[in-house]
């Protein structure tokens, strides 16, 4: 069997020449964003990469750092996101705050996800969710007009960043692009797994040990998420609460919490919340996600028990993280996440 050709290295000179003018556009939609922000009166931030806890979502992966101590070693991790030390700030008394921070996460080495990639995080305090949602498209649309371009595109699917985006709630997704009633299958803030896997056994192949988010997870990704975002973008909001781990319920309806992504190309470009400031439900949510990734991956994270006494006296607010590597991706014209990453490792 012959030997496939082995990649030349990032530094060599013909593949940094080709991958040059990518770079180039990174770095004006980089001036762009920031001065975006600026003009917005955010401060700039700047938070710690090791922390006490990566986050306790079932299915985070972090990457763990062994610190020499005076009484033996001392774990970190190297942060999946700054959101808790961002929520820490919020707590202190900022307004608005935005960071380009590097990030971490294991188990994500694929076309569209890496280990280490940045991420574009900012919050309002005292804003509604709805705030950041127009924040999202205003950025998206500066990193536009930064690249000159009005064309988004990626695997064959287009998009215009510059006119305004198509609005769904999951629900209305659920229903329109695979056929189920999502809210049906939602009791309280509680997924029922029976309800849900009898509408989507004739749409994906459901596991005996398949709770109500794996269900959830596979229509989502077989059947929502590849529709999304096709000629312009698309924000998906009204996520069902139970895959809204840091988000408020929504007043009215604790089917559905504030919680919204955005999509361009099918491809997840944001993930923002309505933010939850409940620090007792925050615990509680965090403890059952930790006992749910010791059932499944025998792992569990430890608590940051001075976010959670942040979060009992930050004010209300709403965030988003935007995987900034993809936005460059997509506004310049780039094919591949390695292209826009000056040092890929």
């Amino acid at each position: 069997m012959p030997v496939p050709p082995k990649t030349s290295p990032w530094w060599d000179r013909d593949r940094h020449r080709d991958r040059r003018p990518f770079l180039c556009q990174r770095a004006a939609i980089t001036r762009a964003v920031r001065d975006w922000f600026g003009a917005q009166d955010f401060v700039e931030v700047e938070t710690g990469i090791l922390q006490v806890s990566p986050g306790n979502e079932t299915h985070l992966h972090a990457l763990r750092a062994d610190l020499p101590g005076e009484e033996g070693q001392i774990a970190r991790y190297l942060r999946t996101s700054p959101e808790f030390a961002c929520k820490k700030l919020l707590a202190a008394g900022e307004d608005k705050i935005v960071e380009f921070a590097k990030v971490f996460r294991g188990r994500e080495d694929s076309p569209l996800h890496l280990t280490e990639f940045t991420m574009l995080e900012w919050y309002r305090a005292n804003a509604p969710y709805e705030t950041i949602m127009a924040d999202c498209v205003a950025v998206i649309a500066r990193a536009a007009e930064a690249a000159g371009t009005t064309q988004f595109s990626f695997r064959g699917r287009t998009l215009d960043p510059l006119k305004p985006p198509q609005r769904l709630t999951v629900a209305e997704a659920f229903e329109r692009f695979a056929g189920i009633d999502l809210l049906a299958t939602i009791e309280s803030a509680q997924g029922n797994r029976d309800a849900l896997a009898a509408q989507a056994a004739a749409k994906t192949h459901v596991s005996g040990d398949d709770d109500w988010s794996d269900i959830f997870s596979k229509i989502l990704t077989a059947h929502v998420e590849p529709k999304l975002g096709d000629g312009v973008l698309t924000i998906l909001h009204e996520y069902p609460s139970p895959e809204a781990a840091l988000a408020r319920v929504q007043a009215g309806d604790p089917r559905v919490a504030e919680r919204f992504e955005v999509y361009g190309c099918g491809v997840e470009l944001a993930n923002g919340f309505g933010e939850l400031t409940d620090a007792a439900e925050q615990r509680r949510r965090f403890i059952s996600a930790m006992d749910e990734k010791e059932r499944r991956y025998h792992e569990r994270y430890p608590l940051d028990e001075d976010f959670l006494a942040a979060l009992a006296q930050m004010p209300p607010a709403s965030g988003v993280a935007l995987g900034f590597d993809r936005l460059v991706m997509l506004a310049s014209g780039a094919t591949r996440l390695d292209q826009v990453i000056w040092a890929p490792s």
